[in-house]
């Protein structure tokens, strides 16, 4: 499962999962939407696409493609690699659309999300450690720094990437 940022309006310019729905058959075979909107389709090697915006404005998209010997079977019939880049194409431009977003800027978006992770989780271990080694930091302050590193690691294990602002907090306290 993949998240991906969504340019400011677009969601609310598409009408939410409905429009994102009707954006896939467009690109996609055999759409399918549940009652929440979320959408189920597939086309060539793609074999499985679901996607939905989130609560917190995503793009929330769970692919399977085919792999092995159906992969294999499917390149070496008639016209298989040709359905095979087109399948790949038509992703690409969904995510365009559905994003607002194109292929490098996503990716410069994943990027900075995953920065955000890491200096959140470095900001945790250095935590850890200045507790563990200093004597001179008062237990009021250590249990508002346990407070402030559950809330990082909830964030984390959500998803959320934590602002440099709550990041700062936690280093500053210490």
């Amino acid at each position: 499962m993949e998240r991906f940022e969504v340019k400011r309006g677009i969601i609310k310019s598409m009408n939410g999962n409905a429009g994102l729905a009707k954006l896939a058959t467009e690109f996609f075979n055999d759409v399918e939407v549940n009652a929440d909107g979320v959408f189920t389709a597939s086309f060539a090697i793609l074999t499985s696409v679901t996607a939905e915006y989130t609560q917190d404005g995503k793009l929330q998209v769970d692919v399977e493609q085919m792999k092995g010997d159906d992969l294999s079977s499917f390149l070496s019939e008639d016209g298989g690699r040709e359905k095979a880049m087109q399948s790949r194409s038509r992703w690409s431009n969904f995510l365009d659309q559905a994003t607002g977003y194109s292929a490098k800027q996503r990716g410069d978006k994943a990027k900075e999300q995953a920065k955000k992770f890491s200096k959140a989780r470095s900001a945790i271990k250095m935590a850890h450690k200045s507790i563990e080694m200093s004597s001179t930091i008062t237990q009021e302050t250590i249990d508002k720094a346990h407070e402030m590193i559950a809330e990082l690691e909830k964030m984390i294990e959500e998803g959320t990437a934590p602002s440099e602002g709550r990041v700062k907090k936690l280093n500053d306290l210490l």
